[in-house]
């Protein structure tokens, strides 16, 4: 059973934040997935959700970004809520999931049009945007390709592109950089830094602390559908995110019974 959702927060016009989730609630079967918490992302933050993997990330973001029905709560981007008002809410989203399919019959210059034409923009603007799009992503000479032939790396790099193309707000990305290859992946990490750097929001999922504790400004950790700690990088991981992190979560390190495990020597 659920806890009676809390009151819609007062807004604060001073502080909106970019994202802003209240009391969402998910259940499946016997199992709850994410508990009611507050989840504030501050407007302009490189902000990274981690947790173990089965940690409710990807559901916690999937019910904020309006892609999931919650049982209970919502979440406001930049004040307006998700589910009461979600036309006007994805205007403001960029969203690259973690495994959702892409319609790769299309090539890749096809896709990011499509994108860009779904959210009712000039068809003049979409077809500049997707060219810039496809040059600083590496993916010119692989435009007219099917996406079902793209790898890993070029898979990501387009789905960023389809999330970009509208010149989105917010960005929320899930493991955005899980099977991509280090030079696709330095391509994402500048991108979505210039991003930040003119006044965007990113929040992405990870379970790579090395990873957050590189690139992201605030940190929030998951385990068991609970949250467990937010803030900033420093506030959270104290210097180390990696031992704060396994101290949140409760990970022990575990090498006994293994006593087996030498090499051999013949």
């Amino acid at each position: 059973m659920t806890s009676p959702v809390p009151p819609r927060p007062p807004a604060d016009p001073g502080s909106v934040p970019a994202l802003h989730t209240w009391g969402l609630f998910k259940r499946f079967g016997p199992k709850t997935a994410v508990e009611q918490f507050e989840l504030v992302i501050p407007t302009g933050s490189y902000f990274g959700l981690v947790g173990p993997n089965g940690a409710g990330k990807t559901t916690t973001l999937s019910m904020a970004t309006g892609l999931l029905q919650p049982d209970a709560g919502t979440a406001f981007v930049h004040g307006v809520d998700v589910w009461r008002d979600p036309a006007t809410a994805k205007r403001q989203l960029g969203i690259l999931p973690d495994g959702l399919r892409l319609f790769d019959r299309l090539t890749g210059a096809e896709l990011v049009t499509y994108a860009g034409l779904l959210r009712g923009m000039d068809p003049d603007v979409v077809r500049r945007r997707t060219d810039d799009l496809l040059d600083v992503l590496g993916l010119t000479g692989d435009a007219n390709k099917l996406v079902a032939d793209y790898s890993a790396g070029m898979t990501k790099k387009i789905g960023l592109a389809t999330a970009l193309v509208h010149a989105p707000s917010v960005l929320v990305l899930d493991e955005p950089f899980e099977s991509v290859d280090p030079v696709s992946a330095s391509h994402i990490r500048a991108i979505l830094a210039d991003y930040v750097a003119n006044g965007g929001t990113v929040v992405l999922s990870s379970h790579v602390m090395e990873l957050v504790e590189r690139l992201c400004s605030h940190v929030a950790v998951m385990t068991e559908g609970r949250l467990v700690a937010s803030g900033t990088v420093a506030e959270v991981g104290g210097g180390d995110l990696q031992r704060r992190f396994a101290e949140l979560v409760g990970a022990e390190e575990v090498t006994e019974g293994l006593s087996w495990l030498r090499p051999s020597r013949g």
